[in-house]
């Protein structure tokens, strides 16, 4: 929409404007206060989630002579003796990963062999204490069965980490939940930067790489990736300013004179300036949210979905500057710095260039929303993955390792910024929104498909990214009446930015309501909810069989992605590799057990003591 067109209707604008902000402040209050509810009932839908019992402690003090085992035991047997029930430490395993996850590679390619016609024979041995070889038994073997009786080695022969690999990293598991959260809300020393603890992730949401990184380091790796995401956002201005310099065609005939004869060709005109720009820029956004994973992985997060949440951000920030902001203010970066000199001269700005942009936003809703969708449905990626890997590396075994969880770090980010697109272009552009609608209404079929039949849930955070998702909508809310208050102004009409200032006032306020009634809920738990699960399951006699769950449920070197692991007393050890067809059973399950002796045994480690 032109700006010559509007006198005959700000005063529509006007009118419309005040039920307008009350209808959005209704749905986002109802829409707000109904995922609070979701959240509170999945948290006490989550009986037996190990999480609440457990507190991460973090910054364990070195005391001489001692390991940090039992200065952790010391120190809560000493202030929590009525709740603290038993912990289990952190420790450095990045050479038995490595050693684990190459045998299993290579458990897998014997598997595919046996499946071809071949033969496996049980030649798998691994070295005792007296350099002999021993061939491991198929026998079933229990968790308080210390050696077999024909003398072959079992799991349960060697203890994986010796105290001296111990990290002062450590889960601490309470009694009850509330003991729980009451031991995570208060400080545990007088240094603050000793015995810090915080709410354990769940156990699949463990992130175990970033936990044995000291605790001293973390807030200067947050300066260094809080500076490279800066550096990285301003070196990101050099493709952005060489596309809008393509949607300008007077400046670019100027810039390269021997264009103008090719340039004058409508349907060059019309590729260059529409559809090049947008599809540049996309090709460049690909490589955001990789690189804002890899700083949000520097940070140390302890949780897998802590570090999608702060990518989230990341990427969330990085587009609405470099593809909104950068791209309506387009020209060289001193001119954009000198618009944002004058914070009064920011709303007649953007109402001056988004008219101008609108062509560039409706072509990127084309080539990022709409190609993103097809491709997000079709799995290209994964597709191509699969053919390389069936076809080039010969592996036609089904792996759980190829399923992935929905990637939130790059969708959210993209559905945000068309919100944002969406609302400052309703004013001065509304014939994006018919794009948009048919976006958002492709958007809610594919991805409810994908996650429902595509992705895996791995771990489920109760919906922490709502205050996210929250927070930039009224951002664009409270945009779009700025910028309202801009086109007012260069309309000369003193009584409509009189009105339009209370509106954005109104917006501040109601987002700060919400922010004090529902935000607590996604960032403490409620003491009430949690003191009625603990009464639940102590009167229906629940807390033994919590407690022997909590004492294998945060596994730090996982033997298999099919979580072979020792079970509870008595049980017997599961083999992944048992139930796969033609793969000899047992027998590859002994090469696996005998692999992993054999990777235990070129590791530092020690004969558990009996």
């Amino acid at each position: 929409m032109a700006l010559g067109s509007l006198p005959c209707i700000v005063h529509n604008i006007l009118l419309n404007l005040r039920p307008s902000l009350l209808l959005h402040h209704c749905y986002f209050f109802q829409e707000y206060k109904s995922i609070t509810k979701m959240r509170l009932a999945h948290l006490k839908g989550s009986q037996t989630n190990s999480s609440h019992f457990t507190v991460l402690v973090r910054s364990i003090p070195f005391v001489p002579g001692e390991s940090y085992s039992d200065t952790l035991k010391k120190f809560f047997t000493t202030y929590y003796p009525s709740n603290y029930l038993t912990h289990q430490m952190v420790h450095h395993s990045g050479v038995v990963q490595k050693l684990m996850d190459e045998a299993e590679r290579m458990c897998k390619m014997l598997s595919a062999v046996s499946s071809d016609g071949g033969s496996l024979r049980p030649f798998c041995f691994c070295t005792s204490s007296t350099l002999s070889f021993h061939i491991l038994s198929d026998q079933p073997e229990s968790v308080d069965q210390p050696e077999s009786v024909d003398g072959s080695i079992r799991y349960s022969d060697f203890e994986v980490a010796p105290p001296d690999n111990e990290c002062p990293v450590a889960f601490v598991f309470f009694k009850t939940r509330f003991s729980a959260v009451v031991a995570t809300q208060m400080l545990q020393s007088t240094n603050p930067m000793l015995w810090v603890t915080e709410q354990a992730p769940e156990p699949l949401d463990v992130l175990w790489s970033s936990l044995s990184i000291p605790y001293k380091q973390l807030w200067l790796r947050k300066i260094a990736t809080l500076l490279a995401a800066i550096v990285f956002m301003f070196l990101f201005l050099v493709p952005v300013t060489f596309v809008q310099g393509l949607t300008q065609l007077d400046k670019l005939s100027k810039t390269f004179p021997f264009l103008r004869g090719l340039l004058k060709k409508n349907y060059i005109n019309h590729v260059v300036t529409g559809y090049l720009p947008s599809v540049i820029l996309m090709l460049f956004l690909y490589t955001v949210p990789p690189a804002m994973m890899l700083f949000s992985s520097i940070e140390a997060p302890v949780s897998r979905s802590g570090r999608k949440k702060s990518a989230c951000l990341k990427v969330l920030y990085f587009t609405i500057w470099n593809v909104f902001f950068v791209n309506v203010l387009s020209g060289s970066v001193i001119s954009q710095i000198n618009v944002f000199s004058s914070v009064r001269d920011i709303p007649l700005e953007l109402a001056k260039a988004i008219p101008t942009q609108a062509s560039f936003f409706m072509t990127y809703v084309f080539t990022s929303g709409w190609t993103a969708l097809a491709c997000e449905l079709m799995q290209l990626f994964t597709f191509v993955c699969n053919l390389i890997k069936k076809f080039i590396l010969r592996n036609h075994e089904d792996a759980h390792d190829w399923l992935m969880s929905f990637p939130y770090y790059t969708e959210v980010p993209r559905v945000l910024l068309f919100v944002l697109i969406g609302f400052t272009c309703s004013i001065m552009a509304p014939l994006i929104l018919p794009f948009l609608l048919i976006y958002f209404f492709m958007a809610y079929l594919i991805y409810r498909n994908q996650m429902l039949n595509v992705y895996i849930k791995k771990y489920d955070s109760g919906g922490l990214l709502w205050p996210v998702v929250h927070n930039t909508t009224v951002f664009s809310l409270v945009l779009t009446q700025i910028i309202a208050l801009g086109v007012f102004g260069i309309k000369d009409s003193p009584v409509a930015s009189g009105f339009t200032i209370p509106l954005v006032v109104c917006t501040l306020l109601f987002s700060e309501y919400c922010r004090q009634r529902f935000l607590p809920i996604f960032k403490k738990a409620s003491a009430q909810v949690l003191i009625d699960m603990d009464r639940e399951d102590e009167n229906g006699d629940r807390f033994e069989e919590i407690y022997d769950r909590l004492r294998t449920a945060y596994c730090q070197i996982q033997l298999t992605s099919h979580e072979l692991r020792p079970g509870r007393a008595g049980t017997r050890v599961t083999d992944a590799t048992e139930d796969i067809p033609g793969s000899g059973g047992p027998k590859t399950g002994s090469f696996l057990r005998g692999v992993i002796q054999w990777a235990r045994f070129m590791c530092p480690l020690r004969r558990a003591e009996s």
